[in-house]
C-alpha cells in the first residue's frame, strides 16, 4: 500500500463537453490519487474516458467540476499559462505519435523542450545524449526520424520526455504504433525509468497484457472508476 502524500489528487471531478446542444459526460465524479515512484495503470475500453482523465492529470484541460491539486496545492484555477508552467517543469508525455520534428536528429528532437524551458547551453545537449544512451540510441544521435524504425522513434520521444527531469510521466498508449516485440521493450525501458529515475509513470492503456507492468491497476468504464487492483 502507498503512504506517502500524493502528488497530484483529483476529487470529485466531472467533466462534460458541450456539443451543439448536446452534453457528453467523459468523467463523472472521479477521486483518485497519484503518489512518488508509482506504476500505476489506467485500464478500459475505448471511450471510457481514460484520454479525458490524462488531459486533466496532465494539467492541459480543466474539470468541469471538482479539484485537481498538485502538491497539495488547488492548480484548478491557475491560468493557462501557470498551468503551462507547471507542465513543463514536472510532467511529461508520451504519446501514441512520436510527434518529432523531421528536420532534427535526435540529439535536437530530445532537446527541445528543455531548450524552450532553459536557453541554449551545452549541459542540455549533454543530458540529451545521455539521455538517449538510457533509451539504447548511443549510435543514432544524429540520425533524422525519417532513418528510425518505429520503435527507435518512440524511444527518442521517451527520452524526450525525460529532458526537463520530470516528476510525473503520462504514457498515453505508448505501444499502439508498434508491434509487440516493440512494444514489449518500450513498457520495459518505462518501468526501468520508474525504478532508476523514481519518476511517477501512470499508464493508459486498452491492452490486458500490459497490466502485469503496473503496481497499481484503476479500471474505468463509462465515464466512472469500478474498481483498483494491487499487483503483488
Amino acid at each position: 500500500m502507498v503512504n506517502s502524500n500524493p502528488i497530484i489528487e483529483i476529487t470529485n471531478v466531472s467533466k462534460i463537453y458541450k456539443i451543439y446542444k448536446n452534453s457528453v459526460t467523459a468523467l463523472k465524479d472521479i477521486n483518485l490519487k497519484l503518489y512518488k515512484n508509482e506504476f500505476c495503470a489506467l485500464f478500459g475500453p475505448s471511450g471510457s474516458g481514460k484520454s479525458t482523465m490524462l488531459n486533466l492529470i496532465g494539467l492541459i484541460d480543466k474539470p468541469t467540476s471538482g479539484k485537481i491539486f498538485l502538491d497539495g496545492a488547488d492548480v484548478t484555477k491557475l491560468s493557462h499559462r501557470q498551468l503551462s508552467d507547471l507542465r513543463l517543469k514536472q510532467i511529461g508525455f508520451i504519446f501514441q505519435k512520436y510527434y518529432l520534428l523531421d528536420e532534427l536528429n535526435c540529439l535536437e528532437n530530445t532537446a527541445v523542450s528543455a531548450l524552450a524551458k532553459d536557453g541554449f547551453s551545452k549541459k542540455v545537449f549533454q543530458k540529451a545524449e545521455h539521455l538517449l544512451e538510457l533509451v539504447g540510441l548511443k549510435n543514432r544521435l544524429r540520425h533524422k526520424p525519417k532513418h528510425l524504425s518505429e520503435g527507435e522513434k518512440q524511444r527518442v520521444a521517451i527520452a524526450r520526455s525525460l529532458i526537463n527531469e520530470p516528476r510525473i510521466l503520462l504514457c498515453d498508449e505508448p505501444t499502439a504504433s508498434l508491434d509487440a516485440d516493440n512494444g514489449n521493450a518500450v513498457l520495459d525501458l518505462l518501468s526501468k525509468i520508474n525504478v532508476e529515475k523514481s519518476v511517477t509513470v501512470f499508464l493508459v492503456t486498452h491492452d490486458e497484457m500490459h497490466l502485469k507492468y503496473a503496481k497499481r491497476i484503476i479500471y474505468i468504464r463509462n465515464a466512472l472508476i469500478v474498481k483498483e487492483v494491487f499487483n503483488k
